[in-house]
């Protein structure tokens, strides 16, 4: 069965731009919107701006928004929704008070940590990550996926890591990698075989999208229609930008934030413009240059306040926030990964992100290992009990056990602390042994305590399956894909 979801219900608040900044940023972004506009290399999406009131120029593809029209447009999409699971156990809520993480995705490599060998991912590896995920409660939805197959034909990749993972998951599947609309309606067409139908799929949407921008200012043609296929059958989609400060943003946090801004508020309006009322959310995974090999840090200072403040920007829309979290640069899962991936945990959490994408990946993103999946999700819990705060009531005072116990006593055999002790944090991985005992059993750490849980998983974990009647349709709709897309 598949582990119960556990996202975080945030009582604490990290602000990171006062009421006054996010306005000045707003404003900032309304006057690129409506001034220099945003490219949309898709006669679609530009007509569907255009008959909405932008300013289209077909030669430059570039659309120029309205002011007035931003805001009516943003305020049509949904502030509250559901993206289902498989199993209603695995439902998420999005509401702007829970925060859902899930594992990182488009992964190009395995790290075997049996052989030490790190190799090209595969189609096999896509599904056992979806059947990892699916074992472990603190990850909430799977988001990718974690890991390409590439053993297929790249035309349908998408769909056949879409049937791997559909197979071995019953959590909420939000693909990034499915483009075009032709790839996009297989891919719905595989959801509601599942689901029992368009219908019903519409109902329970265990299906959602996500798609990158191309920074700066503009979008990709393919992953427009895709999006808009998603939101013609009322599931959830959105679009992240990932501006690089110095790079394909402005080197100051602000200028990214305005960058990263227009292209999301943008990819809202063509969505509420075409479907008005379809779920869609805003995204993120902005960074800054490395100033010494010009590529993507993977994990830095300012990474954690843009993190923070875009999720404090999709807010102020009224919209949630699917940020990324916890791409670390590292290698492997070390001192730096640790650190990577506490602190932007900690900036996604604490500014409740609803969704977070997410954990299993190293080397800025590209590398699964599951030992490092399983050491994030401790870092994720307690993370969340940071969260929490501290509750002040006239139980958690304790006042009546205090005057009892009294000066030199203990409270370890109260009623009232038996009534709390589970409330306590308690590591599955972190090594908190006597020092004797450490040395006695081998020295044990929280990487080998995480690999001997990613093991055990590997090894004995299965997930609900799918009715084998809709297995075989969904390796049915994957081979037309492939003849009809790749020629295969």
């Amino acid at each position: 069965m598949t582990a119960r979801i556990n996202p975080i219900a945030p009582r604490l608040k990290w602000d990171v731009l006062s009421p006054g900044e996010l306005e000045r940023i707003h404003e900032a972004t309304l006057e690129i919107l409506e001034e220099v506009g945003i490219r949309f290399p898709s006669d679609k999406a530009l007509t569907v701006l255009e008959q909405g009131g932008c300013a289209v120029d077909r030669a430059t593809q570039v659309a120029k928004f309205p002011r007035a029209l931003v805001m009516e447009a943003v305020s049509r999409a949904p502030g509250e929704y559901v993206l289902a699971g498989r199993d209603p156990a695995a439902d998420m809520l999005i509401d702007g008070k829970h925060c859902y993480l899930s594992n990182d995705g488009s992964g190009v490599f395995v790290y075997d940590h049996k052989t030490g060998e790190k190799r090209p991912s595969t189609k096999n590896d896509a599904a056992t990550s979806a059947r990892f995920v699916d074992a472990l409660p603190s990850i909430s939805y799977y988001w990718g996926p974690v890991v390409t197959s590439q053993d297929v034909p790249p035309a349908t990749k998408a769909l056949h890591d879409a049937e791997a993972v559909f197979t071995n998951t019953s959590k909420h599947f939000q693909t990034v990698t499915t483009v075009g609309e032709k790839p996009a309606r297989y891919l719905v067409e595989m959801a509601a075989a599942i689901a029992g139908g368009v219908d019903k799929l519409r109902e329970r949407p265990i299906l959602s999208f996500m798609q990158c921008a191309v920074d700066p200012l503009g979008h990709d043609g393919p992953n427009l229609e895709a999006n808009l296929v998603a939101a013609e059958h009322g599931l959830a989609s959105g679009f992240m930008p990932m501006p690089l400060a110095a790079g394909t943003g402005p080197a100051t946090l602000a200028g990214n934030l305005v960058v990263q801004n227009a292209e999301t508020l943008s990819g809202v309006v063509l969505l509420q413009l075409a479907f008005p009322g379809s779920p869609c959310f805003f995204a993120g995974a902005p960074s800054v240059i490395d100033l010494k090999t010009g590529g993507y840090t993977g994990g830095s200072p300012e990474d954690y306040l843009l993190a923070a403040a875009s999720t404090q920007l999709a807010h102020f829309y009224g919209l949630p926030m699917a940020m990324g979290t916890m791409a670390t640069g590292a290698k492997e899962p070390d001192w730096q990964a640790a650190i990577d991936d506490s602190l932007s945990t900690f900036a996604s959490v604490m500014s409740s992100a609803d969704m977070m994408n997410g954990a299993g990946l190293l080397n800025g993103s590209k590398i699964l290992s599951y030992p490092h999946m399983v050491m994030e999700t401790e870092i994720y819990s307690i993370v969340q009990k940071v969260a929490g705060g501290i509750e002040v009531s006239d139980e958690t005072l304790a006042l009546e056990v205090i005057k009892k116990v009294g000066p030199n006593g203990t409270y370890l055999a109260e009623k009232h602390t038996r009534a709390h002790m589970k409330e306590i944090w308690r590591p599955n991985v972190w090594d908190r042994t006597p020092y004797d005992t450490w040395l006695r059993e081998g020295k044990k750490g929280a990487l080998e305590k995480a690999t001997e849980i990613a093991d055990e998983i590997l090894e004995n974990y299965r997930p609900e399956p799918l009715p084998e009647d809709v297995v075989k349709e969904l390796r049915a709709i994957v081979d037309r894909a492939d003849k009809e897309l790749a020629g295969a």
